[in-house]
């Protein structure tokens, strides 16, 4: 039985249940989408990690040869979209607590400008300055997917039987109408260029030495 590769399976299955997994595949691709599922959550809780971070923990954690760490790494990159959405909602999260917390200690100290500040920062995060039907998810939406076709019917219009004998015969047509080109050999230009393209400066000295 042929298996999808790694990356695949882990797309597919990230979040499916081990027992699940177990049942479909062998014990190798199981372990990986675990360390994988592990790993991506650590990505989420540490957003500033760097590769060899990444590397190192899953070493410790999974007593793995570094190949095999950096291959999840590669698996975990590949899945940075869906990463990437998540790590957005983690640092709204985050920033929400920040300037709740600060908030609270500037109105411990009676610090009015740091509370609107503070306020101020929270509303504009949550967009809560606007209109509920202007507040929308922009990095919700969804590009749509477009497919390059030479299939005129996409637009309506039915296709030209036989369009490439058509195109061919339209070709032969007017290169047969077409005048022969003569090719002609290059000839040096007879031009006087020091004459044309004298220096105005030199006609000067020349003037002034022939009225002396």
């Amino acid at each position: 039985m042929s298996y999808p590769n790694a990356i695949e399976v882990c797309r597919a299955e990230l979040f499916t249940k081990e027992v699940e997994l177990r049942e479909r595949y062998p014990q190798a691709f199981v372990d990986k989408v675990l360390r994988v599922r592990e790993m991506y959550n650590w990505f989420i809780a540490n957003p500033d990690g760097t590769d060899r971070e990444f590397v190192s923990e899953v070493c410790q954690r999974h007593g793995v040869h570094r190949t095999t760490a950096y291959s999840d790494l590669a698996v975990v990159k590949s899945l940075l979209p869906m990463l990437g959405s998540a790590s957005r909602d983690f640092h709204r999260w985050r920033t929400n607590e920040m300037l709740i917390a600060t908030y609270k200690m500037a109105e411990k100290r009676k610090d009015s400008k740091t509370m609107e500040r503070a306020a101020t920062a929270y509303g504009k995060l949550n967009r809560v300055d606007l209109e509920d039907e202007q507040a929308m998810p922009y990095d919700m939406i969804v590009p749509q997917p477009f497919t390059a076709t030479d299939d005129p019917r996409v637009l309506g219009i039915e296709p030209i039987p036989n369009i490439n004998a058509k195109i061919s015969a339209m070709i032969q047509k007017y290169r047969a109408e077409t005048i022969d080109i003569e090719d002609v050999e290059f000839e040096e230009v007879d031009l006087e260029l020091d004459t044309l393209f004298s220096d105005p400066k030199q006609h000067d000295d020349e003037r002034e030495e022939s009225i002396l």
